[in-house]
């Protein structure tokens, strides 16, 4: 990315884990400087989450691309003073402790918006800053139940189920990211800073969009529907001659051209096909008659023909063919960069393009620690850096390689 836009914005980082990681690097992907300040002796804890390459924790390597590693003893008054110190020279702090946990570290927002006037400050809780739950730990499942959204999700209303990958931590993340960019920004007309804060349970419920619209405006329970679109109707997975596609025919036109793509436009004519209502009501027999009709061929060649007539479709790929996928090859979503080990290690970046450029990866997931030195020696001398690595308040590695808890 030629001209990235948060270039010279310093991040201090405090978080751990999904959610605030995501967040800290997108701000790093958009060319912030992010201090990722682990805490000794372990680091974030996601270091500990497989899946492992090795002795490195790809879960962690999802989150933290782009980022330089302190290590320090955050409940030690020495390391809380290295923290502040860092603070003092940061334009921005991003945290995902519960509410009041910063406040024990020695950084309230509120002083801090006092001392330094300038400071963004963003906050990611599990409940919101307020609340009878506002103080207790949150995590993206227990989200994802409270909100509602596994209520819509999986086969019917007796099997609540969880969307595949963490879907509220990075939905989160991405709000949050946007909350700071968006405070940078406004800095930049007021001359202050600000207190962003979000929330695991917020940012499920804004989720729901239409579902929640919905049941707040009509009182209506929405439920579950599979892989169909639950008001659009053919929009969901059918079935080929040999693995499924996706097939998304949300207006009339489309309608009528996927009935002639397949061979049949007389379907279109039918009397409980006539209408977008009526599609709905008569889904399960609309389905019957459509997979009739795509189990003569394969799915490579439905989606060929399908899109060539103008209706959006595309196949439900394993994760070994995503990558292979001439589409997502041509993104170039994956980039290479080496590790501390010397070791080629791909990485996806960020899903952002400016000025017809993508965002870059240009820094391999830190080790736990590996740029102590380097930062501690803005602020202390080489005997004072020494000094602390061996009381123990920060950790310089010796050697490269993730350690495995």
């Amino acid at each position: 990315m030629t001209h990235a836009p948060l270039t010279g914005i310093r991040v201090i980082d405090l978080t751990r884990v999904l959610a605030g990681p995501m967040c800290t690097t997108l701000l790093a992907d958009l060319g912030a400087e992010v201090i990722k300040v682990e805490p000794v002796p372990h680091g974030d804890g996601a270091r500990a989450f497989g899946p492992f390459d090795g002795d490195r924790s790809q879960y962690f390597a999802a989150v933290n691309r782009n980022k330089r590693s302190l290590a320090l003893d955050l409940r030690s008054p020495e390391g809380q003073d290295v923290l502040a110190r860092l603070v003092a020279d940061a334009d921005v702090l991003v945290e995902n402790f519960r509410p009041g946990v910063l406040a024990k570290l020695g950084l309230d927002p509120a002083r801090l918006r006092v001392e330094h006037p300038r400071l963004v400050i963003a906050s990611i809780s599990g409940y919101g800053p307020t609340g009878p739950e506002r103080e207790t730990p949150g995590l993206d499942q227990i989200a994802q139940g409270m909100s509602g959204l596994m209520s819509v999700t999986g086969a019917g209303a007796e099997t609540p189920m969880r969307v595949g990958v963490p879907i509220i931590d990075t939905i989160t993340g991405i709000v949050a990211a946007l909350s700071v960019a968006a405070a940078v920004a406004g800095r930049e007309r007021t001359g202050d800073g600000a207190h962003v804060q979000t929330s695991l349970l917020e940012s499920a419920l804004a989720a729901l969009t239409f579902h929640a619209q919905g049941y707040l405006s009509t009182g209506e329970v929405p439920q579950p529907q599979g892989n169909d679109h639950p008001v659009i109707s053919p929009y969901g997975m059918f079935d080929t001659a040999d693995s499924p596609i996706n097939i998304a025919a949300g207006s009339p036109r489309q309608w009528e051209a996927l009935c002639a793509a397949l061979g049949d436009p007389a379907l279109a004519e039918r009397p409980e096909y006539a209408d977008a209502a009526s599609r709905v009501e008569h889904r399960a027999a609309l389905r019957a008659d459509l997979e009739r009709l795509l189990r003569a061929e394969g799915s490579a060649h439905w989606v060929a023909a399908l899109r060539e007539a103008g209706i959006p479709c595309g196949p439900v790929h394993r994760m070994d063919q995503v990558f292979a996928d001439p589409q997502v090859q041509a993104l170039g979503m994956v980039q290479q960069v080496m590790s501390a080990a010397g070791a080629s290690m791909p990485l996806l970046r960020a899903p952002i393009w400016i000025d017809d450029q993508p965002a870059a990866v240009h820094s391999p997931p830190p080790e736990f620690g590996e740029h102590s030195a380097a930062v501690l020696a803005q602020l202390f001398n080489e005997d004072e850096i020494e000094d602390l690595d061996r009381r123990g308040i920060t950790h310089l590695p010796t050697t490269t390689g993730a350690t495995k808890r």
